[in-house]
């Protein structure tokens, strides 16, 4: 073997290292992601269960209003209550929606949420249904403003989050387009809100609006899929590499 041939020799093994080590990287990183995705669906399925228990749970009595400000929105979400009080009408607000498929309602609408003013003088919002855009107004719906104290049962829901799509709120106008407690009770004015708000359970109310199915249970669970994607780019991988080192090992 001549010194060219040495080199070559030496070049294509240098070579053959580096590519075994970069099909390695690729296939460990392949199968960590889908390792994690696996780690990520097990947390899901606990949390989409522990939300079903919640739900279904028998109501319990609303946290005091001593410790609202130490709530944590994952404790909570969900969780079945009950809570007394008058609905403060004349505060209502509206928060759009591009239809109420929970209500039975394919068209735009909105959310109703009234704040319930409770027996220490605190406030709670509740988000009492939907109502079609033609009914926004409540004037076109009086039977539904229902007066007095009315105990009422529901979800304790945290914080709506946004995202890039979602138009921004414009209390100055009216205009919500997301379940944010601060900032509603901030601009009625309310100083004593509870930092999260209650999805009403569906109960008959007179006149028939606003319609009940406010809550919308909508955990999205793709891990699984996410999972075998990253599984299957790391077998394609492994088949790809193995077929490129036999065909070499054959050239040779």
């Amino acid at each position: 073997m001549n010194a060219a041939e040495s080199v070559s020799g030496t070049s294509s093994k240098r070579g053959l290292v580096v590519a075994c080590a970069l099909a390695f990287a690729a296939f460990a990183t392949l199968a960590s992601l889908g390792l994690w995705q696996m780690q990520r669906l097990a947390w899901k399925e606990g949390l989409i269960a522990q939300i079903e228990a919640r739900s279904h749970a028998e109501p319990t009595e609303l946290p005091p209003r001593a410790q609202w400000a130490a709530l944590d929105p994952e404790q909570y979400e969900y969780r079945r209550v009950r809570a007394t009080g008058r609905f403060e009408h004349e505060r209502e607000v509206q928060i759009f929606r591009a239809s109420g498929p929970n209500a039975g309602l394919s068209q735009p609408g909105y959310l109703v949420v009234t704040p319930l003013r409770l027996a220490d003088g605190a406030h709670v919002l509740v988000t009492r249904g939907f109502v079609p855009e033609a009914n926004r107004d409540p004037a076109t719906r009086p039977a539904g403003q229902i007066p007095g104290e009315v105990t009422i049962v529901g979800l304790m829901r945290g914080p709506e989050s946004r995202n890039a799509f979602t138009p921004a709120d414009d209390p100055a106008r009216n205009a919500w387009f997301t379940r944010d407690p601060a900032l509603i009770a901030g601009s009625l004015g309310l100083a004593d809100a509870a930092p999260f708000s209650i999805d009403a359970d569906a109960t008959p109310v007179p006149g028939g609006l606003p319609r009940d199915g406010a809550t919308v249970v909508a955990i999205k669970n793709d891990h699984l899929s996410y999972a075998l994607t990253w599984f299957g780019l790391a077998a394609t991988l492994v088949a790809v590499f193995g077929l490129v080192m036999l065909k070499r090992l054959r050239g040779r």
